[in-house]
């Protein structure tokens, strides 16, 4: 999902600026557990969209653990989300 995501930020970079917000809010009221992931994000948002984006698709146990926290939720549409889980599911 975030390779869609990834490739919907590359088509339109002004998505990317909607990662830093929902970071910010979810400070306070993800569980104290999810800080450290908010807290990695925040720095890899604000080292560049290249950074962050690339972090995002990394195929690393890092990578999979902070994309339990993703920030990218709200760049795809329902229909996109629904589109991908859906084919996602076909071919998994």
């Amino acid at each position: 999902m975030h390779r869609l995501i990834t490739a919907k930020i590359h088509s339109n970079p002004a998505l990317f600026n909607k990662v830093l917000p929902t970071i910010l809010r979810w400070r306070n009221t993800v569980s104290p557990s999810s800080l450290p992931y908010l807290n990695e994000w925040e720095t890899l948002v604000q080292q560049g969209m290249d950074t962050a984006l690339a972090k995002a698709t990394e195929d690393s146990e890092s990578a999979r653990a902070l994309r339990q926290s993703t920030p990218f939720v709200g760049i795809l549409t329902p229909k996109e989300r629904f589109d991908f889980l859906k084919k996602w599911k076909y071919h998994g």
